[in-house]
């Protein structure tokens, strides 16, 4: 938006010729950050008092922690707070003909607003549970493929036009069309290896990304400052790899698939690492807010379907090798267990708690040890994932 304003402020008279600077990526990717920050630091204060005015607390599962039971009425819903900031802050510093930025705007409050309904339900209605696991997935699912659909023809072409046109080719073509390679699944750490996807593949691999690294985000978000973090971290990695595949030249040094308009992504990762350290000021142990559901869910799909547009599937996950974590434990856990109950008659498990946090809390470190060595492990591996950019 005010991008617009400096270029129209332009056009109008050679004084605000000092408004060219305005058109530079990086710094509107820095004044994205300032500025979430600064909303989150000024609303946050707001917005806990609110909650603990609506008696909007955190309600604690009876087969927790046996620590986390003094968490019970912390003000959970706390992700309003960073979607707020995301939200206006890249409204404010983004160019608004961007469609990347629109999908994934649309798609985090798209899951923002699942992770409401859950925690509105765990909160006014006292069910701990919150929504069933089978709506839940159908919601993230209607989202996650209607994603999926547009950003395959979107990865492909250079407008709207152009993407609608290649749908009906598709169409047409019944449903057996190939995309061109930079459109395919890049392996890091060679030289232009893509794997090609077709375009039923790509919908499924964006599916299960982003939904993945949804769910992901939302298993990980167990102790305080513990999921906020790594998001920030693994976020500001993909606005490099975004503001590289977006410039021609860098990507051409660099071998990474061109595709002209990613680099406006990089205001949107400012804009959501600013917001995230806002809510790490309030959500540090011992936390005064949780984000719930309505953060992690979206922090998490926007996590995926930016990997997706930038082509860095596989980079993610190892960049976000915590949140890949937790999801195996819990998945490994709960088939280990159902299958001890087949057998054995009575369930056994693999770990001492599930997610993977719990196990080590119940391992003997303390919450603030697990927070903060995970954070480290997450920046070696953020580290990792930036070293493909040359390490081909």
């Amino acid at each position: 938006m005010l991008l617009m304003l400096a270029q129209w402020l332009q056009s109008i008279s050679p004084e605000f010729g000092f408004l060219r600077v305005f058109q530079y990526l990086t710094l509107r990717a820095v004044l994205a950050a300032v500025t979430a920050l600064l909303i989150g630091l000024w609303i946050g204060p707001k917005a806990i008092r609110m909650l603990t005015a609506l008696k909007i607390g955190q309600p604690v599962r009876g087969y927790a922690m046996e620590t986390h039971l003094v968490k019970s009425g912390t003000p959970t819903m706390g992700g309003v707070l960073i979607l707020f900031s995301i939200a206006v802050s890249t409204l404010l510093w983004f160019d608004l003909s961007n469609r990347f930025v629109w999908i994934v705007l649309l798609v985090t409050l798209g899951f923002g607003a699942i992770g409401w309904v859950d925690d509105w339900r765990k909160v006014v209605n006292k069910d701990p549970e919150g929504m069933r696991s089978g709506e839940k997935y159908f919601w993230q699912s209607v989202i996650g493929l209607l994603a999926a659909l547009y950003l395959v023809f979107c990865i492909s072409e250079n407008n709207n036009a152009e993407v609608f046109a290649l749908f009906i080719s598709w169409v047409q073509s019944g449903f057996s069309m190939d995309l061109p390679p930079k459109a395919g699944l890049m392996v890091p750490f060679f030289k232009e290896v893509s794997y090609p996807l077709g375009v039923l593949g790509f919908i499924v691999m964006t599916y299960l990304v982003i939904v993945g690294a949804s769910n992901a985000v939302n298993l990980t978000d167990g102790l305080d400052g513990l999921a906020i973090m790594p998001v920030i971290m693994v976020g500001t990695a993909l606005g490099i790899f975004a503001y590289v595949t977006g410039n021609a030249t860098y990507a051409k040094y660099l071998l990474f698939p061109s595709i002209p308009g990613t680099g406006e992504l990089m205001v949107f990762c400012g804009a959501m690492a600013g917001a995230g350290l806002a809510f790490l000021w309030f959500n540090a142990h011992p936390a005064q807010v949780f984000m719930g559901d309505v953060g992690a869910l979206a922090l998490g799909a926007a996590l995926g379907t930016i990997a997706v547009i930038v082509r860095q599937e596989i980079v993610l996950a190892v960049m976000g090798g915590i949140f890949v974590a937790e999801a195996i434990s819990v998945m490994l856990q709960v088939t280990y267990f159902k299958y001890t109950k087949k057998r054995y008659g009575e369930g056994r498990r693999l770990l001492k708690m599930a997610p993977l946090h719990h196990h080590f809390e119940k391992s003997g470190w303390k919450e603030t040890q697990v927070v903060i060595r995970f954070w480290i492990i997450t920046m070696l591996l953020c580290l990792l994932g930036l070293s493909t950019l040359k390490l081909r």
